[in-house]
């Protein structure tokens, strides 16, 4: 038995042993469906950190140069489908031992996934607000009005992480980028960029699920963002057992309980694939129960 079949061995024994699991996700579960990752197996930015709140909200440049890359990424984007870990994370709910899902991705392939109990940490890539009136409508009727204002617009692009991709600058200026039907204000996906807080009722529902949890798993995350870390913090704090399945070292390494290295939906594949639903897990409960009672 390999190193990996041995770790994968562990992690399904630490699932079974667990009844109310919380599962904090990250990038490296949507890396199979097409989505770059922003790091490499040491947490370190595989490319420029993202924009800046800040700047995209005060710099009619920023703004400019955010929604040119977006428009053109918006299509590949669409067009991922949940992968192996997705699918894998949707099964294990089925069992009845995940109590909620906290991602940091923005994609929404849990959901399509047929993950039922998410939540969405930084926001859904497929919503867009106005900053100004909190108007808000779908991605996909601002990715049409962009369309139209831009007919003779054209730039090769390349994948980039959470639907942005890197086009050639010098086609950035001739782009027309959205502004509120309503108001004319400046839009803005709504998801948390650098330099925001998640909000504060997202924040507290996952810091009760934490809460109320007897175990984190941390699925496809270096943890090296805040927003995510603190409650792998907030659960050894609490002496929760914590599992981490990545690809890489993660900030939590030195937290965990378990720590599989490897790629994660080949992992949790593997370390969920043979679980019974929740149904058949009851059961497989009363009959032992049954056999027990004297």
């Amino acid at each position: 038995m390999t190193d990996l079949q041995h770790s994968v061995h562990d992690l399904r024994r630490w699932i079974a042993n667990h009844r109310c699991v919380v599962v904090l996700t990250g990038a490296g579960c949507s890396t199979a469906s097409g989505i770059p990752d922003y790091r490499d197996d040491q947490g370190e930015w595989k490319r420029r950190p993202p924009v800046m709140f800040q700047a995209f909200r005060t710099q009619e440049s920023t703004y400019r140069r955010y929604w040119a890359r977006a428009f053109a990424g918006w299509p590949r984007f669409t067009a991922a489908v949940p992968g192996a870990a997705h699918h894998a994370l949707a099964a294990w709910e089925r069992t009845g031992s995940v109590a909620r899902l906290v991602t940091q991705n923005v994609d929404g392939l849990h959901q399509r996934a047929g993950h039922r109990d998410v939540i969405d940490l930084h926001g859904r890539l497929d919503v867009v607000a106005c900053l100004n009136c909190r108007h808000r409508t779908s991605r996909a009727s601002v990715q049409a009005v962009m369309a139209s204002a831009n007919a003779q617009w054209n730039a090769s692009a390349v994948t980039a992480p959470d639907g942005d991709a890197d086009i050639d600058p010098a086609v950035i200026e001739s782009f027309e980028p959205p502004r509120c039907t309503q108001c004319g204000g400046l839009l803005k996906p709504d998801v948390v960029f650098f330099g925001e807080n998640v909000p504060s009722a997202r924040y507290e529902d996952a810091r009760d699920a934490v809460a109320a949890a007897d175990a984190i798993l941390v699925a496809g995350s270096s943890l090296m963002v805040y927003s995510g870390f603190r409650f792998v913090r907030q659960a050894y704090d609490a002496g929760l057992p914590i599992a981490i399945v990545n690809r890489g070292r993660t900030r939590g390494d030195e937290l965990a309980n378990l720590k599989v290295e490897g790629d994660v939906g080949t992992v949790l594949t593997e370390a969920v694939g043979s679980f019974p639903d929740s149904s058949q897990r009851a059961g497989i409960y009363r009959r032992q129960i049954k056999s027990e009672v004297p």
